[in-house]
């Protein structure tokens, strides 16, 4: 019983010198954490907007998608109840037929026809009704500054940037200030195109990628070798480019136009998170 009980009572001795001096635990660690780094990162970090104009309209059917829609609308009918209409339809047909038999009353004579009277008026706001087209002025003109241009489609705005002496497209950038997260470096870029004028939903507080380039030899200054990137999706909801923006400085491209306007490096990397449904 002796040899347990001392065991006990130098386990407590040792527990208790911990905490008489609490600050001798982790001391190393927490020295480390405060030590200043001596070496900056020759890596400036940027927020860029990957800006997306959802379709406005359906893609056309293919002819095997056509011949499936029919079938299934034949399942659909086949299977399907009367409707209210139908049935009222059915009924008149009911007095119509008393009418000819000389069995209906005079006060069913009101009803009579209602039916046909409302199909009449449906028929004629149909022919006078016109759908908008698929192929817009701008889609004729491939104007790719518009928005008003293949409506079945995603489109992503690119913006001409000047990079030393050469202009290149990429996506609306901002450079990271500190006391800033990435993404309001990101909403901050939104703001500041086309005079606050678009306004936009963010997909989410996480990158949805990242791409990493050097600078050009002529404009790198003392310490930055380069710029890492990272993109924020964002769906536009409202907005456009004022007529006063320079024409020829942003466009509106599908994911098949984006290889006529970027890099092939920083293209690979954007193409990794587009999806084209």
């Amino acid at each position: 019983m002796a040899a347990p009980t001392r065991r006990t009572v130098l386990g407590l001795a040792r527990c208790w010198r911990r905490f008489e001096n609490p600050w001798s635990l982790g001391s190393r660690s927490l020295t480390l954490a405060a030590a200043p780094s001596n070496s900056a990162s020759p890596w400036r970090l940027l927020g860029a907007l990957c800006l997306q104009r959802p379709p406005l309209v359906s893609k056309q059917l293919t002819p095997m998608q056509e011949e499936m829609a029919a079938l299934l609308q034949q399942i659909e009918i086949e299977r399907s109840l009367y409707s209210d209409h139908e049935l009222r339809a059915l009924d008149e047909a009911e007095q119509l037929a008393k009418k000819k038999s000389d069995l209906y009353e005079e006060d069913d004579e009101k009803n009579i026809l209602l039916v046909q009277d409302l199909e009449d008026m449906w028929e004629q706001k149909f022919l006078q009704f016109k759908p908008g087209a698929r192929i817009t002025d701008a889609d004729v003109k491939n104007d790719r500054s518009s928005l008003h241009r293949k409506l079945d489609r995603n489109l992503i705005l690119l913006v001409k940037e000047k990079l030393g002496d050469q202009d290149i497209w990429m996506l609306p950038q901002a450079e990271w200030q500190p006391g800033e997260t990435l993404r309001q470096t990101a909403e901050r870029t939104l703001a500041t195109l086309s005079e606050n004028n678009l306004e936009a939903k963010f997909l989410g507080n996480a990158p949805c990628g990242h791409y990493k380039f050097k600078f050009p030899q002529a404009v790198r200054a003392e310490g930055s070798l380069g710029a890492k990137i990272f993109f924020f999706k964002a769906l536009l909801l409202t907005g456009d480019f004022s007529p006063a923006v320079e024409k020829g400085r942003h466009v509106w491209a599908s994911k098949e136009e984006l290889g006529d306007y970027l890099k092939p490096k920083y293209l690979a990397q954007v193409r990794r998170f587009l999806l084209d449904l």
